[in-house]
C-alpha cells in the first residue's frame, strides 16, 4: 500500500511548472480558534467588524459570531436539523446563507440552502435538485444580486458550477442548472489531510463585499477570479490567481474582508484563522477567459505559482482509487 501511494505521490508532484510570477504573500496567523464549540470550521464570512463561522455538519443551525481574537461573542441559532452544512455566504443586506450541500456518499435526492436573517430567529429553507444526479458540494458563492452558485467537490479536479434556474422556492425544490466547469490541477503546496490529492478538491468559496471578486479554495490553495461586472459564471471561466495556503491541517473556510484581505481557516482544535493582506489586488488582471480554454473551464493555477500538468491516465486511476480510500479513512464527516 505504501509503495503504491508513494508512486502516485511521485507522479502527482512531477511536471510542476516553474513559477511565472512573484509569489503572493504568505498567509499570516491572526488568531487561533480555541472555543470547544468551533472544532470543525467549514465556512466563514466577514462584515468588517465580526466574523461569522459555521461547523461542518451539525444537528441544528448554528452560526458563531467571532471577534478579531477568534473568541465567540454570540451564537445565532435555529432548531432546523440540516444534513451536512459545508459553507457560508453573506448577502449585501446581512442575510446569512448556509449551504447544506454536503453529500459524501452521493445519495441525496435534494440539497438545501438555509436563509438566516442577521437578527437570527427562523430559518427559511430552500431545497434544490441537480439536473444530473447527486454531487458532494462544499463551496457556495453569492453574487451581488443574491443569486447562489454551488461548486462541487470533484475528485478529478473538474468542479461543476450550478445555480438555480429561477427564483428560489420555499421549501422547493428548485431545479439547478449547470453553468460552467472549473478545472483545477494538482499543486505542490503542502498541507491538507490527503497530501497532493487534496489540492484538486474544492472545499470552500467566497465573494468580495462588492461582488467584483470571487474565490474558491482547495485543502491547499485559494484561486481568485476577477468579476468586474459581478458575473460569477463568467468570472469562473477566467484565469485565476493562485494563492498557496500551505500548512493548513484541513482547510475548508475562505472569506474576504471588505478591504480585500483574504481569510482562511479549517477544521481542528486550536487551528488558526490566517490572513493574506491585499489579496484582492492580486486578481486585478485575472478577468479574461483563459486562452484556448474550452467554454466553461478555467486554467486554475496558471496565473501565479506552480501548478502541475494533468496526470497520465494510469496514474490518475491510482490517485482516484487510493485518494478515495484516504478520504474515507482520514476525513471526519458526519
Amino acid at each position: 500500500m505504501r509503495v503504491v501511494l508513494a508512486v502516485a505521490a511521485f507522479f502527482l508532484l512531477i511536471g510542476a511548472l516553474p513559477a511565472s510570477a512573484a509569489a503572493p504573500p504568505a498567509p499570516e496567523t491572526v488568531c487561533q480558534v480555541t472555543d470547544p464549540r468551533v472544532t470543525e470550521l467549514s465556512g466563514l464570512v466577514s462584515d468588517g467588524t465580526h466574523w461569522y463561522a459555521i461547523n461542518d455538519g451539525g444537528t441544528k443551525v448554528q452560526v458563531f459570531v467571532l471577534d478579531r481574537s477568534c473568541a465567540v461573542q454570540d451564537v445565532l441559532s435555529a432548531s432546523n436539523d440540516p444534513y451536512d452544512v459545508e459553507d457560508l455566504a453573506r448577502a449585501a443586506d446581512g442575510t446569512l446563507w448556509l449551504s447544506d450541500t454536503g453529500d459524501n456518499s452521493n445519495k441525496r435526492a435534494t440539497v438545501a440552502l438555509l436563509e438566516l436573517k442577521p437578527s437570527g430567529g427562523a430559518v427559511t429553507l430552500h431545497r434544490l435538485t441537480y439536473p444530473d444526479g447527486p454531487h458532494d458540494t462544499e463551496a457556495l458563492l453569492l453574487d451581488r444580486s443574491g443569486t447562489p452558485y454551488l461548486v462541487t467537490k470533484d475528485i478529478l479536479g473538474d468542479a461543476k458550477v450550478y445555480r438555480p434556474n429561477g427564483p428560489l422556492a420555499t421549501p422547493g425544490p428548485t431545479p439547478l442548472e449547470q453553468v460552467g466547469t472549473v478545472t483545477i490541477h494538482t499543486t505542490d503546496t503542502k498541507g491538507g489531510p490527503v497530501g497532493a490529492f487534496g489540492s484538486v478538491l474544492v472545499t470552500g468559496g467566497a465573494t468580495s463585499a462588492d461582488g467584483t471578486l470571487v474565490a474558491l479554495r482547495t485543502y491547499t490553495d485559494a484561486y481568485l477570479y476577477a468579476a468586474p461586472d459581478g458575473d460569477v459564471a463568467a468570472a469562473l471561466k477566467g484565469t485565476p490567481v493562485r494563492v498557496p495556503l500551505a500548512g493548513e491541517k484541513q482547510g475548508e473556510a475562505l472569506a474576504f474582508e471588505p478591504d480585500g484581505t483574504l481569510l482562511s481557516g479549517g477544521e481542528g482544535v486550536g487551528q488558526p484563522i490566517r490572513a493574506v493582506k491585499n489579496a484582492a489586488s492580486l486578481a486585478s488582471a485575472a478577468g479574461a477567459p483563459a486562452a484556448g480554454a474550452p467554454q466553461g473551464e478555467a486554467a486554475a493555477g496558471s496565473s501565479s505559482g506552480g501548478g502541475v500538468s494533468p496526470l497520465p491516465a494510469a496514474v490518475l486511476a491510482i490517485v482516484v482509487v487510493f485518494g478515495g480510500w484516504l478520504l474515507v479513512r482520514k476525513l471526519r464527516r458526519r
